[in-house]
């Protein structure tokens, strides 16, 4: 058995680990209400010791510079350093914006010693990195130091709150390590990883084979089942990093951390989801087989119209099932069902809603969360995502992104 014990102050409980950020003045707009403060747009993460390192990235055919410039290094490479910029992606930059990240890396190595650094970027797309601005971040930094709230803040782009969460795991025989993590993300979310960085960080002493195979896994059950709205970005990365500092570990005990951690993360994605009002799940059960379950499920939580009809708290169950049947998956009328949360909208025998139930469900859907259930009736396999609705502040935060 083991314990998890959640932690306030993020990254900065792992053992041998600093972080922090500053501002160089690629952001120029206060975010930070209370005191209008300017937040910071390059963050760092330092190991005191060489680390293992495991990284899932974009499906997008066009992967940034930072992703490609992480792809050269040998396989199973350690590093020590992950420098982290906003404001500016560094995607669709050629040849150009991996040398570009090569330079700053190597002004880097002249104020700190580091070995092979990787670095992770988010914000406009086709732009070259401003790399006298990035590389001045070098001496206002203090690499020797951590806070945590500052590196969060510092890699959002359109979110409205910081994400950092952490944990202590207490093993049965009285060791522990920890684990933490920071995220960014809220719009361009599409369940094939969502526009996001996710930075994750342990002194578990975690095999790196143990590594690759929870951190894939773990991604397929958080990040890889949200959308909000369907767009796959260029840069989305989940890192995961381990220095082994507490020589304690337990592989049943990393791996419910790791997932624990990352899907809390993807939820806080979702109900930040520019403008989102809504955090729904969309469970699909009695599918043929496991791929159309999701295919089914995957379809509900991207669909344009399921999403406008949860912000609109509309319990018109005619655009969850014509969903089902365009995503092409084997379903017939006569066996679907439709439930949400506990209450059932649609079967064979109670095609129409009435007076009583509609009303229900318009209580159902004014709850900020809620499950949307589909039992197909045709087989045993089932998948869950988890979407949002679309409001019209979506629109808003989207069509004035660059200025």
């Amino acid at each position: 058995m083991f314990k998890l014990f959640p932690l306030e102050n993020g990254l900065e409980n792992v053992q041998g680990f600093f972080c922090g950020a500053t501002n160089v003045g690629m952001r120029t707009k206060p975010t930070d209400a209370a005191n209008s403060n300017i937040d910071g747009d390059v963050a760092f993460i330092r190991s005191e010791t060489p680390c293992d390192i495991s990284a899932v990235f974009t499906s997008n055919k066009f992967q940034a510079a930072p992703i490609k410039h992480f792809q050269k290094y040998p396989k199973g490479f350690q590093t020590d350093f992950v420098l982290i910029n906003a404001k500016n992606a560094n995607a669709m930059t050629g040849k150009k914006g991996i040398e570009d990240i090569e330079s700053i890396m190597s002004t880097l190595s002249t104020k700190q010693n580091v070995l092979n650094p990787v670095m992770s970027s988010t914000g406009v797309i086709g732009y070259r990195l401003p790399i006298d601005k990035i590389t001045s971040a070098f001496d206002m930094l203090d690499f020797n130091t951590s806070n945590s709230h500052h590196a969060a803040r510092a890699i959002m782009t359109t979110d409205a709150f910081k994400k950092e969460l952490a944990y202590r795991v207490e093993l049965e025989d009285d060791s522990s390590f920890h684990i933490a993590a920071i995220c960014k993300g809220a719009g361009m979310i599409n369940p094939a990883m969502a526009t996001m960085l996710c930075f994750i960080i342990t002194d578990a002493d975690v095999p790196k084979s143990d590594m690759d195979e929870l951190l894939t896994v773990a991604t397929e059950g958080s990040f890889n089942r949200i959308s909000v709205d369907g767009d796959t970005s260029t840069n989305d990365t989940v890192m995961l990093l381990s220095n082994k500092q507490s020589s304690s570990y337990d592989k049943d005990a990393f791996s419910d951390a790791l997932n624990k951690i990352m899907f809390e993360l993807a939820m806080l994605v979702l109900k930040d989801g520019e403008g989102a009002n809504k955090l729904v799940a969309f469970e699909v059960n009695g599918a043929r087989n496991e791929e159309e379950a999701k295919r089914a499920s995957m379809a509900l939580s991207n669909s344009l119209l399921v999403k406008t009809a949860l912000f609109g708290e509309d319990p018109n169950w005619g655009r969850i099932a014509s969903t089902i049947g365009a995503s092409g998956i084997t379903c017939d009328d006569d066996t679907l069902t439709i439930h949400y949360d506990d209450l059932l909208i649609y079967s064979a025998e109670f095609r129409e809603l009435d007076k009583v139930r509609e009303e229900k469900a318009y209580k159902i859907m004014k709850q900020e969360r809620f499950k949307v259930t589909c039992d197909i009736g045709l087989g045993d396999a089932s998948y869950t995502s988890y979407g949002c609705d679309l409001s019209y502040e979506y629109v808003k935060i989207n069509a004035e992104y660059r200025t």
